[in-house]
C-alpha cells in the first residue's frame, strides 16, 4: 500500500499457488506475514502445504525465518477473491495465459481495497497488456521472480502504461526490505531482463549442439563449471571488468571488446523445429542418467542453498 512501509503489510493475499505461487507463500510466511492463498486445482490445500512444509527447512537454514513465523500462518481460501479480500499485498502467479490472467482479475479484484498493490509474476507477459481492463490499473504491477522465489532473491519490477511510477518505486522498496533483490526495469520488453538474458544463452546452446561442437550435456557443463560460477558472484558486465585488469571495463573494451564482438556474427539462430525438440530431449535424458525431475529438483535447491549461504557469509 503507497505510503505504507515493509512492516505494515501484514497479509499477503496468493492467488494462484502452482510450483511459483506456493513457494511465494513459503517465502512470505518466513517473512512473519499471513497468508491466505488460492489455487484452482484439485487437492490444492495439501499441494500448498506440502510446499510450504518441504520449503521450511531451507528457509531456516537461510536465516530468512523470523521470529513469530510460522507455517500456520497459512489459510487456503475455495475462492480467489477471498485469498484477496484480507490482503495488504496480492501476488498473482496465475498461468501465462493473458486471457486466463484477464478473467482472474474480473472475478478477484472488486474485493481488494483500492489502495493494495497487484503484483504479477509472469515471466513474459507485458504488464500493459494485463492492465488494460482492470478497476484501478495504477496499482498493478509486475514483480517477476525467478524459480524458485523461495530461495531466489532476482525479482524484476516494471510499471505498465497506467501504473502509477509511485507504485513501482514501492514495490522495489518492499521486495528489497522482506530480503528480496528488487531490480526496476524501465520498458515493457517481452521475457524482461533475465528470461531474455538466459533465452539468448539457450540459444547458442541448441546451436552449438545442434552443429555438433559438443554434447548437450557438455555444452551444460561448460556453463555450469565455468561462467556459471562467476555469474552466482557477478554479472557479465561487471565480470569483463575484472577482465581488464588494472585498466577494467575502459581496457577491455578497448583491446578485447573488438575480438569477442567479432564471434557475434557467428553466434547461429536455430529454429524450435522437431531436429531441435529431439536433440534436446535425447541429450537431457543422456545428461540425467535416468534421476527424475523430483530428484534434479533436490540437488538443484541442496546446491542453491550452499551456494546462497556462502553469498551471504561473505557480504560486503
Amino acid at each position: 500500500m503507497i505510503g505504507s512501509s515493509a512492516d505494515d503489510i501484514k497479509t499477503i493475499g496468493i492467488i494462484g499457488a502452482g510450483t511459483i505461487g506456493a513457494s511465494w507463500a513459503a517465502y512470505f510466511l518466513a517473512t512473519g506475514r499471513a497468508v491466505h492463498a488460492w489455487d484452482p486445482a484439485d487437492g490444492a490445500d495439501k499441494k500448498i502445504r506440502t510446499f510450504v512444509e518441504n520449503a521450511w527447512p531451507a528457509l531456516e537454514a537461510l536465516g530468512v525465518v523470523v521470529d513469530g513465523a510460522s507455517p500456520d500462518k497459512l489459510t487456503v481460501e475455495s475462492t480467489a477473491a477471498a485469498a484477496a479480500e484480507p490482503a495488504d499485498f496480492i501476488q498473482e502467479s496465475a498461468p501465462e495465459r493473458l486471457d486466463v490472467k484477464l478473467a482472474l482479475y474480473k472475478d478477484f479484484e472488486p474485493a481488494v481495497r483500492p489502495e493494495v498493490v497487484i503484483s504479477t509474476s509472469t515471466s513474459g507477459l507485458l504488464m500493459s497488456d494485463l492492465q488494460k481492463d482492470t478497476q484501478h490499473p495504477e496499482r498493478f504491477v509486475l514483480g517477476h521472480p525467478f524459480n524458485p522465489p523461495h530461495l531466489i532473491p532476482l525479482v524484476e519490477v516494471l510499471g505498465g502504461a497506467k501504473t502509477d511510477p509511485a507504485v513501482v518505486d514501492w514495490t522495489v522498496d518492499f521486495y528489497n526490505a522482506i530480503g528480496k533483490k528488487a531490480i526496476k526495469l524501465f520498458k515493457e520488453v517481452p521475457g524482461h531482463v533475465a528470461n531474455r538474458m538466459q533465452a539468448a544463452i539457450w540459444r547458442e546452446a541448441i546451436h552449438l549442439a545442434l552443429e555438433g561442437v559438443a554434447s548437450v550435456a557438455d555444452v551444460d557443463a561448460a556453463i555450469a563449471y565455468g561462467p556459471g560460477i562467476r555469474w552466482a558472484l557477478m554479472g557479465p558486465n561487471l565480470t569483463f571488468h575484472l577482465a581488464g585488469g588494472e585498466g577494467g571495463m575502459e581496457n577491455f573494451v578497448e583491446h578485447l571488446g573488438p575480438p569477442t564482438a567479432s564471434w557475434w556474427a557467428d553466434l547461429g539462430s536455430p529454429s524450435f523445429n522437431d531436429e531441435v525438440k529431439k536433440l534436446l530431449i535425447a541429450g537431457v535424458a543422456e545428461e540425467t542418467g535416468g534421476k527424475t525431475v523430483k530428484e534434479l529438483a533436490s540437488i538443484r535447491d541442496k546446491r542453491l542453498l550452499a551456494v546462497l549461504k556462502a553469498l551471504t557469509e561473505t557480504a560486503e
